[in-house]
């Protein structure tokens, strides 16, 4: 976990927590009246004494003489960030959590929102985001609104197998008995046109 310092009119300074040494970890916990973890939650959370004692702790490696009660940074001039390996569990929780109804697109938007105010390096975690998604050639994927288990070709090729004739179905396709309007000895027309040629002539 880092803490983010950026001081009126300067630039951004980056302090990992994880750092610090023991000594230094019990001079932090002593000052601000914290134990350890509850130091680290209070990081996770933007607590002030939290992060205004790492950041304490850490400029004393430079500046032994410098004094906790000198070190008055505003309220808005800190914040904490995750690094690669923290952000990646971080993300990997949010996806697990992650509704089940909802498409990846939707999925992907929501937490890529939260990366921003969360990862030290928002590149790194939004490239991470997006290897996540789901192989699109996976049969265990279903495609976009398609519900899982049921696929979309079955009951189609389920019908039109009951509707199509059967290769050995006994029944003829094309009625060829005398009697038949189809058959080929039935042409009530051309006999009719036959017929009346040969009484005029």
């Amino acid at each position: 976990m880092f803490v983010v310092y950026t001081p009126k009119g300067g630039e951004p300074e980056q302090y990992d927590a994880s750092t610090l040494k023991v000594s230094e970890a019990s001079i932090v916990q002593r000052t601000v009246d914290m134990k350890w973890q509850e130091i680290l939650r209070g990081l996770e959370q933007d607590d002030l004494e939290a992060m205004r004692g790492i950041v304490w702790v850490m400029k004393k490696r430079s500046t032994p003489t410098l004094r906790f009660g000198d070190f008055d940074p505003g309220v808005n001039e800190m914040t904490t960030r995750m690094d690669k390996g923290e952000i990646e569990r971080w993300i990997d929780n949010m996806l697990v959590m992650a509704d089940e109804d909802l498409e990846w697109a939707s999925v992907q938007a929501i937490v890529a929102e939260r990366v921003g105010a969360a990862a030290l390096d928002a590149e790194h975690a939004l490239t991470y985001l997006a290897s996540k998604a789901p192989d699109p050639k996976d049969p265990t994927t279903p495609a976009e609104g398609e519900e899982p288990g049921q696929p979309e070709t079955q009951p189609q090729t389920a019908a039109s197998e009951d509707q199509s004739p059967s290769p050995t179905s006994p029944e003829p396709e094309t009625p060829t008995s005398d009697s038949s309007p189809m058959s080929s000895t039935s042409h009530p027309e051309a006999s009719t046109t036959s017929s009346s040629a040969t009484s005029t002539t």
